[in-house]
This record gives structure tokens, C-alpha cells and sequence, in this order.
């Protein structure tokens, strides 16, 4: 029986959970709970949590396009894993696939126990649940998100004094007004209530009370 192992060097085709498009590219490492593609022009970093499906790519020129690739952010093969990923990252301007619809664009700033920080010229700091992460994909060098100045885009944001965990920094935003999930739902945009037994109390702009599942939300941050 054929193990992961034997794919690696080949070009492969991935489906990732609530990502429809698929992802084509040279399965060039391997960790025990991340894999990293190469699809001829960057490296893409995946945890393997939502790894729907992996199949050999019919099509053995993906990945082949002589195009420099940016730079990989581990030097170490054994030393490959997703929250290594994340610490390699920080100050490296990425994309962050966090759903199908609208990437994160910016860079890590903080990696805590179950989340990290991350900080984007668009929504600023933004909390985010590791096992919300699909996967990343860092730019080139000496490229900035929306081509900002670095004057306009600080490598040092203001200073947060983060908590160990996700729910205890949901904690410390008891009372703040937040937006869950980009407020792509505008019932994911209101005052933080409270924070019970994994259930997050939000109040919308109409005084409603909504109720969310923690583990369902996929990032924070403050307007």
C-alpha cells in the first residue's frame, strides 16, 4: 500500500476543507501535521487538520515554471511543523487563508498556545484560532501587502498584551465592541457580552442578543 511518503517530489492535487478550489503544486515536504506544496513560483504551507483529499496530479509539468521561488521558512526538514510554520512567519508579509472567500494579507506577529496574532494593514490585529488556519502562503521579498510604504505599514504595530489562550483573550475583550469573522454576518459585529462553557454572548446594533460557538469562530479583532 502506497504511504504519503512515496508522494513526496511528485506533483499532487489537494482539496481542502471549505476551500473550493484545489491546490496544484510539487509535494515537496512533509511534516507530521503540515505539508508544504511548491507550485513552481511559491511555497504553500498547509496544516494537514483540513486536508480533505490528496491525489497524484495526472499532469506531471505543475510546479515546473523556472520561476525563482520565494524563499522556504524552514532550513531544518526535521524540524517541519505547523506551529514552527507560524513562528518562522512572523515579520514575513503572507497571504492567510482563513476561508474561501477573502484572504488575510500581512504578517504574524505573536504565536500563543491555540492562536496567533496577526497584523494586516486592513483589519489591523487580528486574532486567529490555529485550527482556523487553511493554509499560507508568504510573499516574495521586499513586497508589501497593497504596495504600502513600510512607513505606512509598521513591522513593529502598537504593543498587545496577548493571554495564553483563545478564550482568555476573548476574556479580556468582555465589553469591547469586536468583529467576528471579517462581519462577513453582520450579526458577527457587536459588543462582546460575555464569555461561558465555549458560548460567546454578543450583542448586535440592534440591542439582539446572538450566541456563538468558540470553536466556530474563525478571527477577532477591534474596529
Amino acid at each position: 500500500m502506497a504511504a504519503l511518503t512515496d508522494l513526496l517530489g511528485q506533483n499532487v492535487i489537494l482539496t481542502i476543507s471549505g476551500i473550493n478550489a484545489p491546490l496544484r503544486g510539487n509535494l515537496d515536504h512533509l511534516g507530521n501535521d503540515m505539508i508544504i506544496l511548491n507550485n513552481g513560483r511559491k511555497y504553500i504551507y498547509i496544516p494537514l487538520l483540513h486536508l480533505r483529499q490528496l491525489v497524484l496530479d495526472d499532469d506531471q509539468r505543475t510546479g515546473d515554471s523556472g520561476v525563482m521561488l520565494t524563499e522556504p521558512l524552514f532550513d531544518d526538514e526535521k524540524d517541519i511543523s505547523y506551529r514552527k510554520m507560524l513562528m518562522n512567519a512572523k515579520g514575513v508579509f503572507t497571504e492567510m487563508v482563513i476561508t474561501g472567500s477573502q484572504p488575510l494579507h500581512g504578517y504574524v506577529t505573536s504565536v500563543m498556545n491555540d492562536y496567533f496574532a496577526f497584523y494586516s494593514p486592513v483589519y489591523q490585529v487580528v486574532y486567529i484560532p490555529m485550527q482556523q488556519l487553511k493554509y499560507m502562503i508568504p510573499y516574495e521579498p521586499n513586497v508589501t501587502p497593497y504596495a504600502l510604504m513600510l512607513e505606512r505599514f509598521p513591522l513593529s504595530p502598537l504593543s498587545l498584551t496577548l493571554a495564553r489562550t483563545f478564550d482568555q483573550q476573548l476574556k479580556k475583550l468582555e465589553g469591547r465592541l469586536v468583529v467576528l469573522d471579517s462581519g462577513d454576518d453582520p450579526r458577527t459585529i457587536g459588543q462582546l457580552k460575555s464569555i461561558r462553557n465555549g458560548m460567546v454572548e454578543l450583542v448586535a446594533a440592534g440591542g439582539e442578543t446572538v450566541f456563538l460557538h468558540m470553536e466556530q469562530i474563525r478571527t477577532v479583532h477591534i474596529p
